[in-house]
């Protein structure tokens, strides 16, 4: 028997800094779980920051302390992160299981450039060969995802040095234009993005129309 795709609405938000990206996310996470909108996937280039999550050194005064499971991750310029609020239904609330969905689907984008997308066993995220090319770190409340990924495109990786991104070695960090041909910018990819997002997920993509928050 086929079921109706779920609607996941996307929110293209171009630059943004990450407390205000944040912000919306709390915000809609209380929204989709009270039942007031439908699934969201928050599309968004960050101004540099570092964030750490639960599994990470939470002292550093240079960090934003987040919700998300990991250590400490980079944002920065020339990546794509997408945060997907979603609503988990009862078949999918299995978390390991959602993570290697958030695989799947940067495995998906890499796909699409003829570039092999790998991951490695206890290592969440995405890898190219023997370098790391996306960070996972995701949190959920009330069955409600937030948090999510974040995909170096055009990425300085100079940046990576700052700290041990992940918990790992800075070098070991990689940037999708290092292994494809890709245009400026991240429209393209973003694009990809929603394309996987919604065939792991199986959802139907409408772009929003709604005022940021």
């Amino acid at each position: 028997m086929e079921t109706t795709p779920t609607a996941l609405e996307v929110r293209r938000l171009g630059r943004l800094d990450f407390a205000t990206a944040h912000a919306l996310q709390e915000e809609l996470v209380e929204r989709r779980a009270a039942g007031e909108i439908t699934d969201q996937l928050l599309l968004v280039e960050h101004n540099p920051v570092w964030t750490v999550g639960r599994g990470g050194d939470q002292s550093n005064a240079e960090m934003v302390v987040v919700a998300r499971g990991g250590e400490a991750t980079y944002h920065g310029p020339g990546q794509l992160v997408a945060y997907p609020i979603m609503l988990l239904p009862e078949g999918r609330r299995d978390l390991k299981r959602y993570l290697r969905d958030l695989e799947d689907v940067v495995i998906g984008v890499l796909g699409e450039f003829g570039v092999e997308g790998a991951r490695r066993p206890g290592l969440t995220g995405v890898w190219i060969a023997e370098s790391k090319v996306c960070s996972i770190g995701i949190a959920v409340r009330r069955w409600v995802t937030w948090h999510g990924l974040a995909l170096n495109v055009h990425t300085d990786l100079a940046a990576f040095a700052e700290h041990s991104p992940c918990g790992l070695d800075a070098n070991v960090m990689t940037r999708l234009d290092e292994h494809a041909s890709l245009p400026p910018g991240l429209p393209l990819i973003e694009v990809l993005l929603v394309k996987h997002m919604c065939r792991v997920f199986a959802c139907q993509p409408r772009q929003s129309s709604a005022p940021m928050a």
